[in-house]
C-alpha cells in the first residue's frame, strides 16, 4: 500500500547514497529515529550498530554486513542494527577510513610499503586482490596487495575497537534519550486524554 509505483532506478540509487536527497541533516535524524524504534534493549541495539560500525574501519571490503552480523551475534546484539551500522563505511568515508588506517598500521611498527599516500589506489587494490584471490594468485598476493593490506589490518584493530565504544556510547545516549522522550510523550497524552473525558458533573463534584 505504502510502497512507491515506480521503483527507483540504480543510477537514482547510486545518486541518493552519494548524496541524500533529503539532505544530510534530515537523513542523519531519520536513521536515529529508525536505530532507535528497533525492537530490543539498549544495550543490544547500541552494541550491534557500534559492531556494524568498528567492522567498517577494518578493509575486509565486500564483507562488513557478514563480519558486523556475527560480531553482533556473538556479542548477543542485535544484528539489524549492525547491517544499519555498517553504513557508516560509505563511499564519502572508505577513501579517508583506508588512507588512517593504512598509515597508522605503518606507525605502528609494520614497516614501510615504499608507497606515497598519492600514489595509493585502494579501490583498484581491492578490485585486483579480488580477482587474485579467485585465482589463486599467492605472488600477487603477497608482493602487491600484503605490503598495503597488512599495515591497513594492524591499524585497523585498534581503530576498530576505540569506533565501538565511541558509537556505543553515542547510541546509547540516542536511544535513552529518544524512549525516555517518547515515554514522556505518551504520559502527557495519558493526561490529557484523561481529563478531556471527564464529565463537567465529575468536575463539579471535585
Amino acid at each position: 500500500m505504502f510502497r512507491r509505483r515506480e521503483k527507483p532506478s540504480l543510477f537514482k540509487r547510486c545518486c541518493n547514497l552519494l548524496w541524500p536527497r533529503m539532505g544530510w541533516s534530515r537523513t542523519g535524524n531519520y536513521w536515529a529515529h529508525r536505530v532507535s524504534r528497533l525492537p530490543g534493549s539498549v544495550y543490544s541495539i547500541a552494541a550491534g550498530f557500534a559492531c556494524g560500525a568498528a567492522v567498517s574501519f577494518t578493509p575486509f571490503v565486500g564483507l562488513h554486513i557478514l563480519l558486523g552480523g556475527l560480531c553482533a551475534w556473538l556479542m548477543r546484539a542485535n544484528i539489524i542494527a549492525s547491517i544499519i551500522g555498517t553504513a557508516v563505511g560509505n563511499p564519502w568515508t572508505f577513501p579517508f577510513i583506508w588512507l588512517w588506517i593504512y598509515n597508522f598500521g605503518v606507525w605502528l611498527g609494520f614497516g614501510t610499503s615504499g608507497y606515497h599516500e598519492h600514489d595509493l589506489d585502494f579501490a583498484a587494490l581491492f578490485g585486483n586482490a579480488k580477482q587474485a584471490a579467485l585465482k589463486f594468485d599467492l605472488t600477487f598476493l603477497s608482493d602487491t596487495v600484503w605490503p598495503i593490506f597488512g599495515p591497513m589490518l594492524l591499524g585497523s584493530i585498534p581503530t576498530a575497537i576505540v569506533t565501538w565504544f565511541l558509537f556505543y556510547y553515542a547510541i546509547k545516549h540516542i536511544i535513552e534519550t529518544y524512549r525516555h522522550s517518547r515515554l514522556e510523550r505518551a504520559k502527557h497524552k495519558h493526561v490529557n486524554t484523561d481529563i478531556s473525558i471527564k464529565s463537567p458533573i465529575e468536575y463539579n463534584d471535585e
